[in-house]
């Protein structure tokens, strides 16, 4: 009986340890889920991570999404009290948790958002509360192909206006497998990322700043007619297939990311490009599309005091500055002390988007934008491949978008 007492006393006290030492681990481990899946993305990342652990005495558990399906993901694991402590979001997926109740109200004496660029802040918020910390934030320029340009016979300068592209386009697009400009067709998810660069430059815009749909105007179905002109001097394709064009040389004119920068240097080094700020209506730039990325934490997390220190230590621009320098798609830390930190600036190219952020917007802050959004590339779609004049897709789609806000 003696010796059963030693043994369930040592189990005791062996578990008893077991389950402190558990429970000290668990309390200095927290999760983050991210969207930077490519090799050299990850090990940026766990360089950057590696760090902060150090610093913290901790471990933060890592998991990857894809932009595809991350956010169905996400919403799962939400709903079910699985979701991680900490959690990026791009800028257009902000209001749909926040608004959900999801994400945790984060102070803002704690926060000082002033040190972040200004553009970068109204995603932050929902409700005057404030649920995200700008992390980092980039944008998309005209990318052009300098050979097809001189072997047309033309300058190898870039447009500066809507019409001097659709010109250039017109006048390079003759066949033989090159094309003039690179247009975004059905690509959910990204097209938007096209068309509302030319709403904004030709005046136009989703809401009004009263929060009005504006979606219908005359300014907007302009720009869809001309983009649709556009889209029939070139290739029609998925963001994928166009990045993947112009590295082979096949188009002239293609709006997109700081991630081709990365492509061309490693799949094509002698292709004779440059990039430029997009062309306006009547000046010179005209808007592009800002994209960023956020940190937020999870209302149900049992570790926020943790998770708010990695918040802040992500988004701190000297820890944010030394991210970018590693992933050209990072584009540049949205802490403004940082912002324009001439290390980034690295070579031409980067400058160009440095210079077209001055000039770009990003998507309006709405619970229910990823909705709206397909609405919009819907109706693009059906003007793109002639299926609906730009008069008749917008008021149809500024129609669905009333009934989907149960707005008459």
């Amino acid at each position: 009986m003696r010796k059963i007492l030693i043994i369930f006393s040592f189990l005791f006290i062996s578990m008893f340890i077991s389950s402190c030492s558990k429970s000290k681990e668990d309390k200095s481990r927290i999760k983050f889920w991210h969207f930077w899946s490519e090799p050299n993305q990850k090990q940026a990342l766990l360089g950057l991570i590696a760090k902060f652990e150090k610093e913290y005495n901790c471990q933060v558990e890592l998991t990857e999404l894809s932009w595809n399906d991350g956010k169905t993901k996400l919403i799962a694991a939400f709903n079910s009290g699985t979701g991680p402590d900490v959690v990026e979001l791009g800028s257009d997926w902000i209001a749909q948790f926040s608004s959900q109740g999801v994400l945790a109200e984060l102070n803002q004496d704690s926060v000082n958002l002033n040190k972040f660029v200004e553009f970068s802040k109204e995603p932050c918020f929902w409700g005057g509360k404030l649920y995200a910390i700008p992390w980092v934030v980039d944008t998309r320029v005209l990318f052009y192909n300098k050979d097809i340009l001189m072997q047309s016979g033309r300058d190898v300068n870039p447009p500066e206006t809507f019409a001097q592209l659709l010109e250039l386009s017109r006048a390079v697009h003759l066949g033989n497998n090159i094309y003039g400009f690179g247009a975004n067709g059905s690509d959910p998810h990204r097209l938007y990322k096209k068309i509302l660069p030319f709403f904004w430059s030709f005046g136009g815009d989703i809401f009004d700043k009263t929060g009005k749909l504006v979606l219908y105007s005359k300014a907007n179905i302009d720009a869809l007619s001309f983009y649709s002109q556009l889209s029939q001097t070139g290739m029609i394709e998925t963001q994928r297939q166009l990045d993947a064009a112009f590295l082979q040389g096949k188009i002239a004119f293609w709006i997109s990311g700081s991630w081709l920068l990365d492509k061309i240097k490693n799949e094509n080094p002698k292709l004779n490009f440059g990039v430029s700020k997009l062309p306006g209506l009547t000046s010179f730039p005209g808007y592009s599309f800002a994209g960023g990325e956020y940190i937020s934490i999870n209302e149900k997390s049992d570790k926020k005091d943790l998770a708010m220190l990695f918040a802040k230590y992500l988004t701190n621009g000297v820890n944010s500055k030394e991210f970018c320098k590693l992933i050209n798609e990072a584009g540049f830390p949205a802490d403004k002390e940082c912002y324009n930190d001439s290390t980034l600036i690295i070579n031409e190219y980067k400058k160009v988007f440095a210079e077209q952020l001055q000039h770009s917007k990003m998507t309006p802050v709405h619970p229910k934008w990823l909705d709206i959004e397909e609405i919009i590339e819907n109706a693009v779609v059906k003007v793109m491949y002639g299926k609906l004049g730009a008069d008749s897709a917008l008021k149809a789609a500024e129609d669905d978008i009333k009934l989907l806000l149960n707005d008459k």
